[in-house]
């Protein structure tokens, strides 16, 4: 991925020429290879800047950074505050000619209806892991991120990300997401504050490799990252937690102001072809939102426990709050973070 980096320098001054394609992206979230593929396949070179949270990224494009890119990758809760804040462009279904293959259940979603600036890109899990030979007592509970056994205090990595701390804070709760009750705000920020003291780091990029290299004992993680670090040989067990987890999905958007449009409507077209979908999936160990991956994917990926769940335990999207009730977990945060 290091050569897909953009550097400051080009963001202070960018210059756009035909056949680029500047895309905001995740990291470690797109193998390279298939990214070499598009470019000898359209002549677009291809040049990909990344963040490690939704809010990360909406506070770059919100502070100048718009107009610089083509496409972003935000989470579906993020697709639509994007909209409401006027920073995604739309297009018609007939500018892809691959739009009839993005799956059914992820066609008419609340956070973009009938896909007029979104394409689905990956969806998963959010919840966590635990190394197997620091803990072996049971991790059906959110309880061991929010209150965990003395075994793994002191051994946690939390995301650095608000919208999933806050969200899973609130299920283990049995709050909603998006209350305005000033008792159940306090008991979250209570609750949060409390579980801190208990962690060892906060960090999303960092969520696989100090599970591997044993600097955290369990992690708030997603369940692909999970896949990877227990590929790489940690003794880590997902859990799809009785309280519930978050169930997320990423899309690619098509940006307001976008200096090379037609080219970002290539790539997105490029994305939802069955095999460049079922690479990105492989790669990434997660789930994609396009029909027709089946013949494409890794047995170890299609039949990994990280992306089957139990059906008896309940994913929950993200919710994107109105604004004045957003400045009250925005606070929450803050001072969590402090």
């Amino acid at each position: 991925m290091k050569r897909l980096l953009l550097s400051t320098a080009f963001l202070a001054s960018p210059a756009f020429a035909e056949g680029e394609l500047k895309v905001y992206h995740w990291f470690e979230y797109i193998p390279e290879d298939l990214v070499t593929k598009f470019e000898t396949e359209t002549g677009i070179d291809v040049t990909i800047d990344t963040y490690d949270s939704n809010e990360a990224m909406l506070a770059a494009l919100k502070a100048g950074k718009l107009g610089q890119y083509d496409v972003a990758v935000p989470g579906d809760y993020m697709v639509k505050i994007m909209a409401g804040e006027g920073l995604l462009d739309t297009f018609a279904p007939t500018d892809l000619p691959n739009f009839g293959n993005i799956a059914p259940q992820w066609l008419d979603v609340p956070f973009d209806p009938g896909r007029q600036s979104s394409i689905p890109y990956q969806w998963g899990s959010t919840a966590f892991s635990v190394n197997r030979d620091v803990f072996t007592g049971d991790i059906s509970t959110l309880g061991i991120i929010f209150d965990p056994p003395p075994e793994l205090q002191g051994k946690i990595n939390v995301l650095d990300s608000q919208g999933e701390v806050l969200a899973l804070g609130s299920i283990y709760l049995g709050i909603p997401q998006c209350t305005q009750d000033r008792e159940q705000l306090k008991a979250l920020n209570d609750m949060l504050l409390n579980a801190k003291q208990h962690w060892a780091s906060f960090g999303s990029d960092i969520s696989k490799d100090v599970l591997v290299s044993g600097d955290a004992a369990a992690g708030m993680i997603y369940n692909g990252f999970s896949a990877k670090a227990r590929a790489e040989g940690a003794n880590v067990e997902f859990a799809f937690p009785k309280e519930g987890y978050v169930v997320w999905m990423d899309n690619v958007v098509l940006l307001k102001d976008a200096p090379n449009r037609d080219n970002a409507l290539k790539f997105m077209n490029f994305l939802l072809d069955p095999a460049n979908a079922a690479a990105v999936t492989n790669y990434a160990a997660y789930s994609a939102g396009v029909t027709g991956v089946e013949p494409f994917l890794a047995p170890e990926i299609s039949g990994s426990p990280e992306n089957n769940p139990p059906a008896d335990q309940k994913g929950f999207f993200i919710e994107a709050c109105d604004e004045e009730t957003q400045k009250l977990y925005d606070a929450i945060w803050t001072n969590l973070k402090k």
